[in-house]
């Protein structure tokens, strides 16, 4: 079959993506697609984790023997019926009481053991006792814990370690399991290198392949990385025949869009046939849901938050049904969302958030939404679905929220929200390493949405920078303002140096704020609200420049490393913190040095939450890493630098 040059694939559905999964499998079904592969059998000591193809019986009795179950003596226990404390019962020690320690078998003629510490000696060959022992009593009889022949566990059990014990005590040494699946993933696309190789403009390294990878291991399943295919129908397809040789599932990365060069759903369709291309999700709304020769071929997005939703939604169900089994639900808690989420009818969206517990509420703050932002899904702590009938979710409204890690960490998570500070990332670091129960969710959303979060009652402290144009004062009268009813300690955390980022070189010679207003100059700035804004605003007014005037005022980013980022990707300034452009070799141009502190509730003063942050910024090693990033003075780290009693 000839390359197909220049085609534009449509989606063929939009709808629910349970619907579609429903479909999918009751397809695969039919062809016979998700039964398990015939059983193998393995050792019972290596079977952590894998399943069971039958239900497995004991082949013997544990214990296999009557066993004393305490140190003793072993006796007939008619012998010791009518003993008290008034009248005492004498036994000869070796024929009538036999010494036994746990786990002996009882000897002939005995029934019962009495404990060494119930007897009482009245020469070496004979015992006294002052109270009966019934039948029985303190011994393990044949069969207590495992019976012969009977069923330790079922058909379509995961093994645990627990079960390994009693697989063993059972006289069972090897079992029949379930193979585990194989499922050969195949990234595509021509911009792909991997990793290692030294980058040039447009390569983007394969990454995705490795994740999805982890995921199927994680799921039960065996992973079969194949090589990276180009962007070309006829090597794609050749790819496909391959995997489908040595595979049970067939997955195959990118390509699912509809863009000229995406293949994934016609090379599919000329090897068998596609049941679904898109889901009224976001992200992942290109996935496609195919089958070839009676396997589950399937083609999930490029994007790695994309790929991992649809891997998630579409593939675990697969790989644990053909383990015959099925996938655990994630726990799930109501948490209050920080911030307004607005989300468009007709999707259901899966939106990432940061967790902790604030009082008595579990607060959920979003994080990026975009599809190509991995570093969203190694922060998560859950994920809010907001349906599709549905426009989104209110600032402090309930929501349901899966967790993602354990509601045990969760409760021990410090929640920061407001101004963003790379020594967050360091103070986070250093807090697990002395608190390994403990974390941080740092939410930047800028000075004046973090104070509004504390007023709300959603966060034990706030990271603000705000410049009183009128006093130059830092952070005071807006927290006199905005929480003029709350007791609050407001503790530095840095000083540090703001000032405009440039390119490496500045090659615009670009020398102070004056230049913003150049025609030839490009500008990134930062989100309303954040102090550095508020910064940028303060000097724009003393020399006189509208915004108006500068060329990406409006264009608006979040922290500083974006900031910075930007720079790096070709815009000409943008206003943050040396420790920025520090970081990504940029070049940088001093204004002003501000001071950062946290703003934190007196009810939470004398908490965990707080009393570890303030151990760790009194930590030397903390300090001199901070100070390493460049642009930062911690001379009244952890000192309060005001407080009100509200």
């Amino acid at each position: 079959m000839s390359k197909v040059t220049g085609k534009r694939d449509v989606y063929l559905d939009d709808r629910p993506w349970e619907e579609a999964l429903g479909e999918y499998m009751a397809y695969l079904e039919q062809k016979g697609a998700l039964n398990p592969g015939p059983p193998e059998v393995v050792a019972v000591e290596e079977a952590l984790g894998r399943v069971t193809a039958a239900p497995v019986y004991a082949r013997v009795s544990s214990p296999h023997y009557h066993a004393a179950a305490m140190d003793g003596y072993a006796v007939k226990a008619a012998l010791t019926f009518g003993a008290s404390e008034t009248a005492p019962r004498q036994l000869a020690v070796g024929s009538e009481a036999i010494m036994v320690d746990t786990g002996d078998p009882l000897p002939e003629g005995c029934d019962a053991v009495i404990m060494v510490e119930d007897v009482h000696f009245v020469s070496p060959e004979v015992l006294e006792i002052t109270q009966p022992v019934y039948p029985w009593q303190h011994v393990r009889p044949i069969g207590e814990d495992i019976v012969a022949t009977e069923m330790i566990v079922p058909a379509n059990h995961r093994v645990r370690p627990v079960d390994i014990g009693g697989l063993l005590a059972g006289g069972v040494t090897e079992i029949f399991v379930h193979p585990r699946p194989r499922v050969a993933i195949l990234p595509t696309g021509t911009e792909l290198v991997e990793p290692g190789r030294e980058l040039r403009p447009g390569d983007i390294i394969d990454y995705n392949s490795r994740m999805l990878s982890g995921l199927v291991s994680e799921w039960g399943g065996d992973p079969v990385r194949k090589k990276i295919t180009a962007d070309d129908f006829e090597a794609l397809r050749q790819s496909l025949l391959e995997a489908l040789q040595e595979a049970d599932v067939v997955l195959i990365n990118a390509g699912s869009s509809a863009g000229s060069e995406d293949y994934t759903a016609e090379v599919i369709r000329s090897l068998g046939r596609v049941l679904v291309h898109g889901v009224a999700t976001r992200p992942g709304k290109p996935v496609i849901l195919g089958e070839v020769d009676g396997r589950p071929v399937i083609g999930v997005p490029g994007y790695p938050v994309s790929a991992y939703l649809c891997a998630d939604l579409f593939v675990k169900p697969i790989i644990y049904k053909k383990l015959g089994s099925v996938p655990p639900a994630r726990r799930k808690i109501e948490a209050t969302v920080s911030r307004k989420l607005v989300s468009s009818l007709g999707v259901e969206e899966f939106v990432r958030v940061k967790l902790g517990q604030v009082g008595d509420k579990i607060i959920a703050t979003p994080i990026s939404r975009g599809a190509g932002i991995i570093m969203s899904l190694i922060r998560a702590d859950g994920i809010v679905r907001i349906p599709r009938l549905s426009e989104g979710y209110g600032a402090g409204q309930a929501v349901p929220v899966e967790l993602l890690r354990p509601l045990e960490e969760i409760r021990e998570t410090t929640v920061i929200i407001g101004s963003h500070d790379i020594a967050l990332d360091v103070l986070a670091n250093y807090l697990r390493r002395l608190y390994p129960q403990a974390s941080l969710s740092s939410a930047h959303v800028g000075s004046l949405a973090g104070l509004n979060a504390l007023k709300r009652g959603e966060a034990h402290c706030a990271g603000t920078h705000l410049l009183d144009e009128e006093t130059g004062e830092y952070n005071v009268s807006y927290i006199q303002r905005l929480l003029p009813d709350r007791g609050v300690v407001l503790v530095n955390l840095v000083y540090r140096e703001q000032g405009l980022i440039v390119a490496k070189g500045n090659p615009k010679g670009i020398r102070g704020l004056e230049d913003l207003a150049r025609p030839d100059v490009t500008f990134v700035n930062r989100q309303r609200g954040a102090g550095t804004r508020v910064l940028l605003d303060y000097h724009l007014k003393q020399l006189g420049i509208s915004p108006a005037q500068i060329n990406g005022y409006e264009r608006e980013e979040y922290t500083h490393m974006a900031v910075a980022a930007a720079v790096a990707g070709g815009v000409d300034a943008g206003l943050g913190i040396r420790a920025a452009a520090v970081a990504l070799g940029l070049d940088f141009i001093p204004l002003a040095e501000e001071r950062y502190d946290l703003c934190i509730p007196r009810e939470y003063w004398d908490t965990p939450y707080i009393q570890r942050l303030l151990a760790v910024m009194d930590l030397p090693e903390f300090r001199k890493e901070v100070q390493a990033l460049g642009g930062y003075d911690l001379r009244d780290c952890g000192k309060v630098m005001w407080e009100s009693q509200g």
